[in-house]
Order: C-alpha cells, then sequence, then structure tokens
C-alpha cells in the first residue's frame, strides 16, 4: 500500500452521501473558543487602545514595542536591501496585478428612465482602507501585492498595511518591501484579531479604515466577522483549495503538481479531481501520491490530501459540471482538450485556469489576476477581490418639471396606500395646476 493515501478515491457517482457532503461542505465547525476570545480582543482594543494593542504584541508575538508605527524608513530599507531577482519578480507581478486591474475600472453611469427623469451612478474611490498581510509562519509579499496596488489603481485616498511584528519589533521583511513597492501609505506592526479591531474602530494610533482586506489565520478570519457592523470587508477566506477537471488530453504529472501546490498550504487544504474515466482517474491518483511521497513539505501535503483530497472518476465532463457548481472550489483548473470552451459552463468559482498550462501558481503570482479568492463554497455568493472592492458608488437623480408633474399622481397613490401621507403630499405638490 501506498504510503500517501487520498481520502476519496473511486467514480464520483459512488460516493456515499456522507462523504459526499463532507467533501462539499469546507466551511469547518464554528470555533466557540476561538470566537469569544476574537470577541474579548476586540472589546480590549475598543476600550484600551493602543495601549492593548502593545500588550497583546508582547503577549501574542513576544515583541516589545515603543510604536505602533512603522517607520516608512524601515520598508524603504526592507526593499532595498531584497534579493534584486526577488524584487525584478515582484515588479513584474505588481504590473501586471496594475494593469489587469485597471482594466475592471468601474465607469460612471446615466440613464434616461422617461423624458426628463435622469438616473445617475457614479464610482467614488473608498477614503481609506486597511491590507492584512499575515506573519510568522506564512508570510505572504505576494498578497500585499494583491491588496495594495488594486486599491492604488482604484484610487482610494490611503492605504494602511497591517502586519504583525517578529521578536525584533518588525514585520516579516518582505512584506515590508512589498509595502514599499506597491505604495501603501501606512504600515503598522500589527497581528491578528488586534488588528482588525483596530482597523475597524481606530485608535489612538491607527485610523479606522473603510474596508478591510486580506487573508489571515482563524482568528484574523473570525474578527473580520465580528466587526461588520463598523466596516466593509472581503470574502470570508479558508484554507486554500483546487479542483482540477481532467480528460484523457491530461499530463497526469502537471495534474499532480497542481493538487500538491494547494496541498502545501494548510494541511486543511482540500484538492480534488474529477477525471473522465476510471483509467485517467487512478493514473493521476498515482501520480499524486509518488508526488506527494517526495514533496519537501511533505507533512503538511500528507496530511491534506489524506483527510481532503480526492480523485474521483466520472464518466463525461457533462457529469462533471453539476458538481463542480456546487463545490464552488477557490481554484478551478480545467485540464480538458476543449478548456475555453467549458469556460462558458461555469459557475460558483473564485478563478478558473484554462489548460494545464495555465498552472494555478500562475495565478498566485504573476497573470495580474487577484488571489485573494472565495473558499469553502462562497464562490456561490462572492467573487475574487479586484479592483471594484475599492469603490463605494453615488446614486443621483434628476426631475425636470414636467416630469415631476406627470410624476406627481403615481406616486401620491402608492405613498397613500402604504399610509405614508406626507411622502403623498410632497408629490402631489409637484402637480400642475
Amino acid at each position: 500500500m501506498s504510503p500517501v493515501a487520498l481520502k476519496y478515491r473511486g467514480p464520483l457517482a459512488a460516493l456515499s452521501p456522507e462523504s459526499r457532503r463532507r467533501l462539499l461542505d469546507r466551511s469547518g465547525e464554528s470555533d466557540a473558543q476561538v470566537a469569544s476570545r476574537v470577541r474579548d480582543i476586540i472589546a480590549r482594543v475598543r476600550r484600551e487602545g493602543d495601549a492593548a494593542l502593545l500588550q497583546m504584541a508582547k503577549e501574542f508575538d513576544r515583541a516589545n514595542l515603543s510604536a505602533l508605527e512603522v517607520p516608512r524608513a524601515k520598508w524603504e530599507a526592507a526593499l532595498a536591501s531584497l534579493d534584486p531577482k526577488v524584487r525584478n519578480a515582484l515588479e513584474r507581478a505588481a504590473r501586471n496585478i496594475a494593469k489587469a486591474h485597471a482594466a475592471q475600472k468601474p465607469q460612471a453611469i446615466e440613464v434616461e428612465t422617461e423624458p426628463g427623469i435622469i438616473v445617475g451612478r457614479r464610482p467614488d474611490p473608498l477614503g481609506r482602507v486597511g491590507v492584512y498581510a499575515p506573519g510568522g509562519r506564512a508570510v505572504y509579499p505576494s498578497s500585499v501585492l494583491m491588496g495594495v496596488v488594486p486599491a492604488k489603481v482604484a484610487g482610494v485616498g490611503e492605504i494602511i498595511v497591517c502586519s504583525p511584528p517578529g521578536p525584533e519589533g518588525l514585520p516579516a521583511a518582505g512584506v515590508l518591501a512589498a509595502a514599499a513597492l506597491a505604495g501603501a501609505d501606512r504600515v503598522f506592526a500589527l497581528g491578528g484579531a488586534g488588528a482588525v479591531a483596530a482597523l475597524a474602530y481606530g485608535t489612538q494610533s491607527v485610523p479606522r479604515v473603510d474596508r478591510i482586506v486580506g487573508p489571515g489565520n482563524a482568528y484574523v478570519a473570525a474578527a473580520k466577522l465580528q466587526v461588520v457592523d463598523a466596516v466593509a470587508i472581503d470574502a470570508p477566506a479558508g484554507p486554500s483549495e483546487i479542483l482540477v477537471v481532467a480528460d484523457r488530453s491530461a499530463d497526469p504529472e502537471a495534474v499532480a503538481r497542481e493538487m500538491l501546490a494547494q496541498a502545501e498550504h494548510d494541511p486543511d487544504a482540500c484538492c480534488v479531481t474529477l477525471a473522465v474515466s476510471v483509467t485517467v482517474a487512478e493514473t493521476i491518483a498515482a501520480a499524486v501520491e509518488r508526488a506527494a511521497a517526495r514533496a519537501q513539505r511533505k507533512e503538511i501535503v500528507t496530511t491534506a490530501l489524506r483527510e481532503r483530497g480526492a480523485v474521483l472518476s466520472v464518466e463525461s465532463l457533462e457529469e462533471a459540471w453539476p458538481f463542480v457548481s456546487e463545490f464552488a472550489p477557490e481554484h478551478l483548473l480545467i485540464a480538458t482538450a476543449s478548456a475555453r470552451e467549458q469556460l462558458a459552463l461555469v459557475r460558483n468559482c473564485g478563478t478558473v485556469f484554462l489548460g494545464e498550462r495555465a498552472s494555478v501558481a500562475f495565478g498566485d503570482y504573476m497573470t495580474g489576476a487577484n488571489h485573494v479568492l472565495p473558499t469553502a463554497g462562497l464562490g456561490h455568493a462572492y467573487s475574487g477581490l479586484s479592483v471594484l472592492d475599492f469603490y463605494r458608488w453615488t446614486t443621483y437623480q434628476r426631475v425636470d418639471h414636467d416630469a415631476a408633474a406627470r410624476l406627481s399622481e403615481d406616486v401620491g397613490v402608492l405613498a397613500d396606500s402604504e399610509g405614508l401621507f406626507a411622502h403623498a403630499e410632497a408629490a402631489r405638490a409637484w402637480r400642475k395646476p
């Protein structure tokens, strides 16, 4: 028996209802202890402000801070000392992210619904946003770019990056360098639920923001959900996931590489392949097991595959798509000979990769698409982060004299029917004599 096991193998149609439910439900059980601790942290930050944040840096990050804000000279120094190859790659990624997101900028519209009645809608950039960047075991400068660059493209007034400090009192050098390169305005050595609370409600040092974006651990995710009364957030995010749809044209080794690339993120990552025919499925499963056995992050990879890994067979592509829509993956890789044609059938996913050459790794770093994406089936309702997340809309109406007269009676009738008699009077005042 192979030392690397997949949780689910065999025909998709043969999955028991319970196995199918477990595969589809990646939301995870609510951790009441985490929620309770986060609630206490938020209350503490609201009550004590900076003093609470400085104490939390000692408690959680083992950092003795004299100030929460990181001087710009520190992040500029981090950028200057960055490995030139890494800097060139980050700069290339930033250019592509800016180009892709600039093409998505929304436009103001006006429509004449009736003669003399104009309804308009105007996109206004947010005044201030917070970008959370994980620290500690998970440090992703690329995620800083994914949050800051689209906000810059949108014209956000002020962009604040928060990332937990290390023992020396500074966020990771890569995070600082990415913040400088992307054009952030301020950086704070703040992590976890405390950072989210500070951004949502403000403290003596940390200004309140209009929206918080960026990935984080369970405490960050729980905190974001608890502050939605005060601030907008991006889609709640969980462990990484991928769903691959493969036919006989797919290279089993390429599919295995994509499965492992997501499995190495997190022991709770969910990696699934639907393969057309039992033969193709078994060939891919064997390739996944071989690749996992030699993975550098073997412990994480094997745990993810053992707990939530699947290579399942379907009789046709037509059988695959209803499951794909129900699963709503963060990443969908269509490794088929007709990938472009199949795109029209896709619904409910974070982002789609057409053909096995469109590696998810390319999208994670360099194509210009955003890698902050909905997970755990939230692709049914949420989209990936985009430039649109950094605007709010102003709607306005203009009514000329004749149009006001034409509207007056029907509006009065509707207002009377709802018992809003002052509304009716306001409308009927514009009747022609």
